[in-house]
């Protein structure tokens, strides 16, 4: 490989790119790690981009027998060498494989994902139809072979797999390898559009069928992004090998190692970049194994002749990330504070997604646990303990994965505010927050509030003291990106005799400092108007002292403006 390599990016065919010479990093060895684990279904999660459909199509032109005259596409890489390579050899091509994705599924209610898997499985129909002109079959299997379409009924969509399994065994003799690819993505666009329940009973049947109850499965491989509750979706694959980014199993097969990342730069004429690529793209663990890189970025770091962009982070695929923060508890959005500013926290993980409990009041572990699944967050240390009932309880910490994937938050933050004329008023109460005028802070926060408001609505009816706290959180956090440049932005510490709600500290010690605290009218608290809350807010920040961590900084009170937020539903008082 050198610099005049071509770098194909997005082609996940395997066959394609080893005939065109193209931009390519061995992960043959895969082959043989999967093949001698021995395991009868095999589920392998990665984050989206890690060379999980090129590795499903490299294993497709390995084992199909419709591959058996192609072992060049093999030759001189790791497969074919070392002491058993001439056993591998023999071994390539010589298996009925049907491979399928489901990728393209992005449908947006419960008949679209039913036909569009319906078409899928028709297609691989389609690829062996062939097979149907032998005397092994009549014209009762012809008819049947026939009818599977995407017009076909669900009862026959459920068992369609297993049957084709079951002909190809009659027609080659031998039993089927199953590869499937992205199985989560129908599920997660499910769970954005509200029909979780009802693809989980569809896809449930189907795969049942074909990775369990199917006795002409040789071996069944699966991957997607999550791994989705046993419970909710293989309820009866008691066969099942489940190898998470937590694993040390398939660890350097997925993603590039920092050696191979290297040798690429030296070889594609940008080796002078190596401290910049692992400064943006570094930070992927796999297992015990650190220093994994993103195949896409490093591919398209290359093609693009070494600029730095988010390219892996800024590609599809982060709609449910968006919603769960965006709409997500204050907590959430508070630990994104510290995220975006370089900080990490500690969270117990549990690796086994069950979206239909991960809504918007979802605890927090839930969404770190598929922020770490999808990539965007890394691992820093673990460490376990034993609860009263004997079980091990693992605790991550955790902290963003890289420059990459902090750029993509802060975008995703940003866009939070940039509907119609949001990002100007926005903007505009910036401005008058640090020119000290508050009445044009009080006509853009309303402004702002108005337009913006409902998308932190979490719509399960929150609270009227939840619901603003979901909005201001919000609005805090695209304070933090907007003006880390000059500000340190804390919320919810200690300082004095309390907690303050937000602290703004400029980098400059001559520039002014700010203490926010967010109030919602309370009629408990004998609280009548916005006015009443505002005092109150007022009064507390007083009464606690919440100054103190700043003039021990060495700001000078007069330096330090103090601002009570009242809210009443999007109403906003600022005093």
């Amino acid at each position: 490989m050198d610099r005049n390599t071509v770098v194909n990016i997005g082609v996940q065919h395997f066959d394609r790119i080893r005939e065109q010479g193209a931009f390519y990093i061995d992960k043959t060895g895969f082959i043989k790690e999967w093949w001698e684990q021995g395991s009868d279904v095999t589920l392998i999660t990665r984050p989206r981009r890690f060379g999980k459909t090129l590795n499903m199509s490299m294993l497709e032109c390995f084992f199909s027998n419709r591959y058996a005259d192609r072992a060049d596409l093999f030759e001189e890489l790791a497969i074919f060498s070392g002491s058993d390579g001439e056993k591998y050899r023999q071994l390539q091509g010589t298996y009925p494989v049907i491979f399928l994705t489901f990728a393209p599924i992005k449908s947006c209610g419960i008949g679209e994902l039913k036909v569009g898997i319906k078409q899928i499985i028709a297609n691989a129909y389609q690829e062996y139809r062939f097979i149907m002109e032998s005397d092994e079959f009549d014209d009762n299997d012809r008819k049947y072979f026939a009818s599977i379409s995407l017009n076909m009924d669900d009862a026959i969509a459920y068992m369609a797999l297993n049957q084709l399994c079951i002909y190809l065994k009659r027609y080659y003799g031998r039993d089927v390898i199953v590869l499937l690819d992205e199985y989560d993505t129908p599920m997660q666009v499910a769970w954005l559009n509200g029909y979780w329940d009802e693809a989980v009973a569809f896809t449930r049947a189907i795969f049942n069928s074909t990775f369990k109850a199917n006795k002409c499965l040789y071996r069944g491989l699966i991957t997607g992004v999550t791994r989705i509750s046993k419970e909710s979706i293989f309820s009866d694959l008691n066969n099942l090998d489940v190898i998470t980014t937590t694993h040390d199993q398939y660890a350097t097969a997925f993603g590039l190692t920092e050696d191979e990342v290297f040798a690429a730069l030296d070889d594609m004429g940008v080796g002078s970049e190596k401290q910049g690529v692992k400064q943006w793209y570094d930070g992927f663990t796999f297992g015990r194994y650190t220093g994994i890189y993103n195949p896409w970025s490093i591919a398209s770091f290359i093609k693009n002749c070494g600029r730095y962009e988010a390219y892996w982070a800024n590609t599809s695929g982060n709609g449910i990330v968006n919603s769960l923060i965006r709409r997500g508890r204050p907590a959430i959005k508070k630990t994104m504070e510290e995220l975006i500013q370089g900080g990490s926290f500690t969270a117990e993980i549990d690796e086994q997604i069950v979206f239909n409990q991960l809504g918007e009041d979802a605890d927090g572990n839930a969404i770190w646990s598929l922020l770490l699944a999808a990539g965007y967050l890394k691992i820093l240390s673990v460490e376990g303990s034993n609860d009263d009932d004997g079980e091990d309880n693992m605790f991550y910490t955790l902290a963003i994965t890289n420059s990459e994937v902090r750029s993509m938050f802060r975008k995703m933050i940003k866009g939070w505010f940039e509907s119609g004329n949001t990002n100007e008023c926005y903007n505009e109460f910036i401005k008058a927050l640090l020119n000290d005028n508050v009445r044009k802070m009080n006509t853009f926060m309303n402004k702002v509030a108005l337009n913006t408001f409902s998308s932190f609505d979490s719509g399960n009816k929150p609270s009227e003291q939840a619901e603003p706290e979901r909005f201001y959180h919000g609005f805090v956090l695209g304070m933090v990106v907007n003006l880390s440049d000059r500000y340190k932005i804390r919320s919810n510490r200690e300082s004095g005799y309390g907690r303050y709600d937000v602290m703004i500290e400029p980098l400059d010690k001559a520039e002014k400092a700010f203490i926010f605290e967010f109030k919602v009218l309370d009629a408990d608290d004998d609280e009548e108007t916005l006015e009443d809350t505002l005092a109150n807010a007022h009064a507390q920040i007083e009464e606690k002292r919440y100054e103190a961590e700043l003039i021990t900084e060495g700001f000078a009170p007069e330096r330090i403006r103090k601002y009570g937020f009242a809210f009443k539903g999007k109403e906003c008082l600022i005093g």
